[in-house]
């Protein structure tokens, strides 16, 4: 499966963006998505994901409350809204599928077999 994000840009402090993740090449319903964000010398780190079930929604503490994953089926397309950004949330953001039938887990990145190309966010003060 192919994965595209888009919807990142520049933005002030306690702005709002929506982040979008296009998937294509393979059923979209077989692959549990997430999102990941790498910001300047530090590593990639987990945002937000769907477990098997894709149902069930993980966040990393500190965007619990202000960022919420969704998926579209019928699109192909998993989305992040990210709603009051601080500073801190600068990085580009990748998302993330690993198929279902060989879940391993929501948070490690070396789950997930296949990535987009990084959209930048930065959130200025």
């Amino acid at each position: 499966v192919q994965l595209q994000a888009s919807g990142g840009g520049l933005v002030q402090a306690g702005d709002s963006l929506r982040l979008s993740c296009s998937a294509s090449g393979g059923t979209f319903t077989n692959y549990a998505t997430g999102w990941f964000r790498q910001a300047p010398g530090k590593k990639r780190e987990f945002v937000a994901g769907f477990d098997w079930s894709l149902s069930a929604t993980y966040y990393e503490d500190s965007v619990k409350g202000r960022f919420a994953i969704s998926r579209d089926n019928p699109t192909n397309t998993t989305y992040l809204q990210m709603n009051s950004l601080k500073p801190e949330d600068t990085a580009i953001y990748y998302c993330a599928a690993q198929p279902r039938d060989r879940y391993i887990s929501v948070y490690s990145l070396a789950a997930y077999d296949y990535w987009g190309q990084g959209t930048q966010v930065t959130v200025s003060s």
